[in-house]
């Protein structure tokens, strides 16, 4: 018996995918992000409709987020702030209950509850926002629109810079770089609960997202990037 085939073959971009039916679009591999997948990918091509490159419109989405996110983001950093301001507070009860860390705990938990401070409103912000970074990370790696689109001195939003490859035992990527600056920076404006663990933060992870990022596509690395300087 004769039977018949329907094959495509092309760039694996969701508005094409998506038109031709019969679930072809799950070749983009999202998974369980694809509706947060899908909802960055339309705004970015939406954006870059106005603009006329992509590293433009990551930048510009990038600022879109962080509009969106500002009232929590205000919220977060209000909080520590307070519990900035109450530290002197924190270590008295410290010196009182020293030999009875379950009091300590009850004191501390009552000394918030009357200032009105969450303990854990600092990192609000950040544990909504990973979604949003997962899932662009999966339409970054996924999605064509960004191969061979350039910005600035990158040559490919898709691939790491990798520039003098071959001259260098490590390629050199300047981007990562300029990332692990802007977060050493974006710590040291932050109000940390403590001054210790704001010089634990400074040493730290501006370190573990420089090895962490290095290697990783441009695109994702420049909307990181946007997102601590702005």
């Amino acid at each position: 018996a004769a039977q018949s085939y329907r094959l495509y073959a092309g760039p694996k971009k969701l508005s094409i995918l998506r038109r031709l039916g019969l679930y072809q679009e799950d070749v983009m591999a999202f998974g369980f992000w694809s509706p947060v997948c899908k909802l960055l990918l339309f705004a970015l091509n939406q954006i870059h409709r106005a603009l006329p490159n992509y590293g433009l419109a990551i930048i510009a989405l990038t600022l879109l987020i962080r509009v969106l996110f500002w009232p929590l983001t205000h919220k977060s950093t209000e909080s520590m702030k307070k519990m900035q301001a109450l530290q002197p507070l924190i270590a008295d009860l410290r010196k009182k209950h020293k030999d009875n860390p379950r009091k300590l705990q009850e004191e501390t938990m009552a000394l918030y509850k009357t200032h009105k401070i969450n303990p854990v409103g600092g990192c609000l912000p950040m544990l909504i926002q990973i979604p949003i970074f997962i899932a662009l990370f999966v339409v970054l790696r996924s999605a064509i629109e960004l191969r061979f689109d350039g910005f600035l001195w990158i040559r490919d939003l898709s691939e790491p810079e990798r520039l003098l490859a071959g001259l260098l035992p490590i390629p050199l990527n300047i981007l990562p770089i300029l990332m692990a600056a802007a977060q050493a920076w974006q710590q040291a404006l932050t109000p940390a609960a403590d001054a210790s663990q704001q010089k634990l933060f400074l040493m730290f992870m501006p370190v573990m997202m420089l090895v962490m990022f290095y290697n990783m596509p441009s695109a994702l690395v420049l909307y990181w990037t946007a997102n601590t300087a702005s």
